[in-house]
Protein backbone atom coordinates (compact mmCIF):
# COMPACT_ATOMS: atom_id res chain seq x y z
CA UNK A 1 0.00 0.00 0.00
CA UNK A 2 1.09 3.76 -1.29
CA UNK A 3 0.84 5.17 2.49
CA UNK A 4 1.17 8.82 0.96
CA UNK A 5 -1.35 8.33 -1.40
CA UNK A 6 -3.65 6.89 0.93
CA UNK A 7 -3.29 9.81 2.90
CA UNK A 8 -3.45 12.27 -0.21
CA UNK A 9 -6.99 10.64 -0.64
CA UNK A 10 -8.41 10.35 2.75
CA UNK A 11 -7.66 14.29 2.65
CA UNK A 12 -9.62 14.96 -0.44
CA UNK A 13 -12.50 12.40 0.12
CA UNK A 14 -12.57 11.55 3.84
CA UNK A 15 -12.85 13.59 6.88
CA UNK A 16 -9.50 14.26 8.53
CA UNK A 17 -8.41 16.74 11.11
CA UNK A 18 -4.89 18.28 11.00
CA UNK A 19 -2.53 19.18 13.63
CA UNK A 20 -1.36 17.64 17.25
CA UNK A 21 -4.29 20.06 19.63
CA UNK A 22 -6.79 18.15 17.43
CA UNK A 23 -5.54 14.91 17.66
CA UNK A 24 -5.28 15.05 21.42
CA UNK A 25 -8.89 16.01 21.56
CA UNK A 26 -9.82 13.89 19.02
CA UNK A 27 -7.84 10.65 21.12
CA UNK A 28 -9.35 12.32 24.26
CA UNK A 29 -13.26 11.78 22.94
CA UNK A 30 -12.70 8.58 21.07
CA UNK A 31 -13.79 10.35 17.67
CA UNK A 32 -10.90 9.20 15.72
CA UNK A 33 -11.12 6.25 13.32
CA UNK A 34 -6.95 6.51 13.48
CA UNK A 35 -4.29 8.81 14.35
CA UNK A 36 -0.84 9.46 11.85
CA UNK A 37 1.77 11.22 13.85
CA UNK A 38 5.09 12.56 11.90
CA UNK A 39 8.57 11.30 13.43
CA UNK A 40 9.51 14.23 14.48
CA UNK A 41 6.11 15.12 16.17
CA UNK A 42 7.25 17.62 19.12
CA UNK A 43 7.72 15.32 22.25
CA UNK A 44 5.22 16.71 24.66
CA UNK A 45 2.17 16.71 21.82
CA UNK A 46 3.54 13.17 20.53
CA UNK A 47 3.51 11.43 24.41
CA UNK A 48 -0.36 13.28 25.39
CA UNK A 49 -1.43 12.04 21.49
CA UNK A 50 0.02 8.44 22.32
CA UNK A 51 -1.27 8.46 26.34
CA UNK A 52 -5.25 9.51 25.26
CA UNK A 53 -5.18 7.15 22.08
CA UNK A 54 -4.34 4.06 24.33
CA UNK A 55 -7.03 5.13 26.69
CA UNK A 56 -9.60 5.21 23.95
CA UNK A 57 -8.05 2.07 21.91
CA UNK A 58 -7.24 4.54 18.79
CA UNK A 59 -4.63 3.15 16.55
CA UNK A 60 -1.73 5.15 16.51
CA UNK A 61 0.76 4.47 13.31
CA UNK A 62 4.01 6.69 13.93
CA UNK A 63 4.78 8.03 9.64
CA UNK A 64 8.38 7.13 9.09
CA UNK A 65 9.27 10.69 7.36
CA UNK A 66 9.32 14.48 9.05
CA UNK A 67 6.48 16.82 9.62
CA UNK A 68 7.24 18.70 6.55
CA UNK A 69 6.98 15.18 4.36
CA UNK A 70 3.58 14.93 6.20
CA UNK A 71 2.54 17.87 5.16
CA UNK A 72 3.46 17.47 1.09
CA UNK A 73 1.58 13.65 1.29
CA UNK A 74 -1.93 15.95 2.40
CA UNK A 75 -0.66 17.88 -0.03
CA UNK A 76 -0.90 21.03 1.97
CA UNK A 77 2.07 23.97 1.96
CA UNK A 78 2.92 23.68 5.60
CA UNK A 79 4.03 21.30 8.44
CA UNK A 80 1.15 18.54 9.74
CA UNK A 81 2.68 17.01 13.04
CA UNK A 82 -0.01 15.07 13.52
CA UNK A 83 -3.30 13.67 10.94
CA UNK A 84 -6.83 12.49 12.31
CA UNK A 85 -8.89 10.22 10.44
CA UNK A 86 -12.30 10.16 11.29
CA UNK A 87 -13.85 9.24 8.40
CA UNK A 88 -11.64 7.82 5.41
CA UNK A 89 -13.46 8.42 2.49
CA UNK A 90 -12.24 6.42 -0.61
CA UNK A 91 -8.69 5.74 0.69
CA UNK A 92 -7.93 2.59 2.36
CA UNK A 93 -5.52 4.14 4.94
CA UNK A 94 -7.75 2.14 7.88
CA UNK A 95 -5.63 -1.01 6.80
CA UNK A 96 -2.51 0.76 8.76
CA UNK A 97 -5.17 0.30 12.08
CA UNK A 98 -5.47 -3.53 11.22
CA UNK A 99 -1.29 -4.20 11.73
Amino acid sequence: MDLNKQISMAVKTGKVQLGCREAIDAAKAGKARLIVIASNCPEPDKSDILYNARLSEVPVHVYSGTSMDLGAACEKPFLVAALTVREPGDSEILKLAEK
